[in-house]
């Protein structure tokens, strides 16, 4: 059964950890490396089950590749999860064994924070490994991502403003903010910074007050999101919140958001595309966090990691440009700009040749 699934996604390696003394349960999915080392976050969540973290990791991975092949970086797609909650499941022994498990792949897997993990955890598993990134400054790290990936999804969301009415003035509209977590908090900020009117909502109501608090929002119920008159729906936070249920009731002529797959399927896009709605390609919109950690390999540089993040802006424009010429969907025309140049680039490798394993300029875990 596994073997039939990943032959279908394409995955080249998927690795069970498991260590009993200290808890540990986790998956590291390798998707394609033909661009480089497989770089992903690691998300830690108390799946209900095995089979939905293997799920999640499986489509998580694949998502990866595309996402940095689409930014134009030389790293390959990978992912892994921590089957736990990361409100009590969380303990030093738990990410050292992870990080022992990563560095058993040499290289081929990178990994860095994503759902329920923080700088502190990544701190954990760098005493283990060198190939992590997100680690504190002082490791010669970029910290926490959140901000670069908010930054990257207002520079995506510059793109889709100037497509579909023409300027960039993001004061002139009003957002739909779905998930005010650590980089949904970070885009609102940006969003009022610019004079928006934005809406929010989050399960957690303290993320919401602090968005009202801090930065004049306005609270909106979870489920009344989507029937907020606004110009442009933002997800924020888990995907598929665009779906059968949610396309009926969007108001807005644009989506552009920091979320992972946010269409539930391929059918709904073509649908998006049907009434209208200009879908920003969430993998491409939310790259800047991949892209800033993806520094830390060759020494970081923030200056640098800022210019980088400016290019999502013509990445967008680009796919804009495909899916206008070819009539095709966004989220198609995204996909075929990645798939495109994986190709063109796998052409070039010699397959006994290999990959190198990555340069952390003066990076040991001690």
């Amino acid at each position: 059964m596994i073997f039939e699934t990943l032959a279908h996604t394409g995955h080249e390696e998927v690795v069970f950890c498991h260590n009993k003394d200290a808890g540990l349960k986790a998956i590291i999915a390798i998707h394609n490396s033909v661009l480089g080392p497989a770089l992903g976050g690691l998300r830690m969540w108390p799946y209900a089950t095995e089979q939905d973290a293997l799920n999640d990791v499986l489509r998580l991975s694949r998502g990866m590749t595309y996402k940095a092949a689409v930014s134009g970086l030389n790293l390959g797609g990978g992912k892994a999860v921590i089957i736990g909650d990361p409100g009590k499941d969380k303990s030093e022994a738990l990410f050292r064994a992870f990080g022992r498990f990563v560095n058993s792949l040499n290289g081929r897997y990178i990994t860095a924070e994503d759902v329920g993990i923080d700088v502190n955890d990544m701190e954990y598993v760098f005493r283990e490994t060198e190939f992590v990134t997100g680690v504190h400054q002082v490791h010669g790290g970029s910290g926490d991502p959140s901000p670069f990936t908010a930054y990257g999804t207002l520079q995506g969301l510059l793109a889709a403003l100037q497509v579909k009415y023409g300027n960039e003035d993001v004061g002139k509209y009003s957002f739909a903010v779905q998930g005010v977590g650590h980089v949904g908090m970070e885009f609102v900020k940006l969003l009022r910074e610019r004079g928006a009117k934005v809406f929010v909502t989050d399960i957690n109501k303290e993320l919401v007050q602090r968005a009202v608090d801090d930065h004049g929002a306005e609270a909106v119920a979870a489920d009344q999101i989507y029937d907020v008159d606004a110009d442009v729906y933002s997800p924020c936070a888990l995907g598929g919140t665009v779906n059968a249920n949610t396309l009926p009731r969007l108001k807005c002529k644009v989506i552009c958001g920091a979320a992972n797959n946010q269409l539930a399927t391929d059918e709904i896009g073509d649908e998006v595309m049907r009434k209208g709605i200009l879908y920003a390609p969430d993998y491409a919109v939310n790259a800047g966090g991949l892209m800033n950690v993806s520094l830390e390999i060759d020494g970081y540089n923030r200056e640098r990691a800022m210019r980088m993040l400016r290019t999502i802006y013509f990445n967008l424009g680009r796919i804009f440009e495909i899916s206008a010429r070819d009539n095709i969907p966004t989220y198609k025309a995204a996909d075929r700009m990645a798939e495109e140049r994986i190709s063109s680039i796998g052409k070039l490798r010699l397959p006994h040749l290999g990959l190198s394993a990555p340069r952390f300029q003066g990076r040991r875990g001690n």
